[in-house]
């Protein structure tokens, strides 16, 4: 049985990530306080200590939290039905979507690689996304969509594709058309796997 510390405790730490998400998306990291985050959860300041030594160690976790939902949502689309292309193809439509919201953009996009570093910023990203892009790879080849490239190589290149289609949409004046032109483009660099010949 848990106890009432114990659920009470994970609220504490949920309602601060909450909140800390919030503002940041609305703020940046740099223009939101400490005060702002724990007045916002309703917590004391010794409660956020509590849970997390710093600024820095609850953007991560903002961070983790927004990773971990765009993951699960794409996830859920390309193991969903349909052949192996229809599914690497919402996932691709899925992922523009993603890239669309605002946690999403300010969060990962813009905050993450000053707030946590550029290394361990691409870490991270490929902690949470490169294991999906290769999988998809692996299924299209086994499913015989695409010519029969190394999965390594062709898995690198495309994630390279994705983040940098990312920060396309996030800089952009108009998100919006930014990310039908990444849809479109990246769609046709996989259609065009799809149709290659491979030299001999």
């Amino acid at each position: 049985m848990r106890s009432r510390r114990v659920d009470y405790s994970e609220s504490t730490r949920q309602a601060l990530v909450d909140s800390a998400l919030q503002l940041f998306t609305k703020r940046g990291y740099a223009a939101t306080s400490l005060d702002a985050i724990v007045k916002s959860a309703r917590v004391t300041k010794g409660a956020l200590y509590h849970h997390f030594s710093g600024k820095q160690a609850l953007f991560e976790a903002a961070f983790d939290q927004v990773e971990t939902a765009a993951i699960a949502k794409l996830a859920n689309v390309v193991d969903g039905d349909g052949s192996a292309w229809d599914r690497a193809m919402a996932g691709i439509n899925a992922y523009v979507g993603v890239c669309l919201e605002p946690a999403y953009q300010r969060i990962v996009i813009h905050e993450a690689p000053v707030v946590m570093g550029w290394e361990r910023w691409r870490e991270a990203e490929e902690h949470f996304s490169y294991g999906l892009v290769r999988a998809t790879v692996e299924s299209l080849i086994s499913a015989g969509e695409i010519e029969k490239l190394p999965v390594e190589v062709t898995a690198r290149i495309l994630f390279g594709a994705l983040s940098a289609g990312a920060e396309t949409i996030a800089g952009a004046p108009d998100p919006k058309k930014a990310a039908g032109d990444v849809t479109k483009t990246i769609t046709a660099v996989m259609a065009g796997m799809r149709r290659a010949t491979l030299p001999t």
